[in-house]
């Protein structure tokens, strides 16, 4: 893979997106690339955090298993998210897995290496600080939302999390089984179906197979807003 490969599976928003080519080929040269395949677990919670990922291709499913053996589903990554990182910073057991949900690539650094970069590249910690602050905000606001919301603007927060506007109309950007959306939202299967066949019947989303289309964005996100 070259510089300019490794760019162009880098969203702007990722980490190191404003990497320069020479930056970029630094990543390439300490990093090992990884071919996944689907359902592959590529980081295990209590490990040691010995090294971080990048993901360049694919999603991949972070979650995290409770004392009672309940998972419970924290994000859905995509390409230029970088996973990992905490273990590696705090050098303490891994707090979460991640699981590749289909086949995807991921480029695996080493700690001692990491460290290396971010002190020829202070900038880059400077983002990777401002990444962590903002999974926390989120993860503050998943909180809140948790604790004020009923099960409608608590779904739809989540819903509008997990689409991509940009294709055809607004549709869920991966297929989840209402289970694993119960996962992830904190919600019951049950109540997850109750829910999703209202909104269907009320024309706001399009149930085609277990997968999920947003008829009406606007309406989902005055549900969303409800409780604001």
């Amino acid at each position: 893979m070259t510089p300019a490969e490794l760019a162009a599976h880098l969203p702007k928003g990722s980490v190191f997106a404003e990497c320069d080519e020479a930056q970029l080929a630094d990543l390439l040269a300490i990093g090992s690339l990884h071919t996944t395949k689907a359902n592959e677990e590529i980081l295990r919670q209590g490990d040691e955090g010995t090294s971080l990922i990048i993901i360049l291709d694919g999603v991949v499913r972070v979650s995290m298993v409770t004392p009672n053996g309940r998972e419970i589903i924290l994000d859905y990554a995509e390409a230029g998210a970088v996973l990992g990182e905490i273990a590696v910073l705090d050098d303490q057991p891994r707090t979460a897995s991640a699981i590749a949900m289909w086949a995807g690539r991921v480029l695996r650094i080493s700690r001692a290496h990491f460290f290396g970069f971010i002190e020829r590249n202070p900038k880059v910690a400077i983002r990777l600080l401002r990444e962590m602050a903002r999974r926390l905000r989120e993860s503050d606001m998943t909180i809140e939302s948790d604790r004020a919301f009923t099960t409608g603007p608590r779904l739809a927060r989540y819903l509008k999390r997990l689409t991509d506007q940009k294709v055809h109309g607004t549709r869920l950007t991966r297929d989840l089984s209402q289970s694993e959306l119960g996962s992830f939202v904190g919600i019951s299967r049950e109540n997850i179906n109750r829910q999703l066949a209202a909104w269907a019947s009320e024309g706001v989303i399009e149930l085609t197979q277990g997968k999920i289309r947003i008829i009406d964005p606007d309406y989902l996100t005055q549900i969303a807003e409800a409780a604001d």
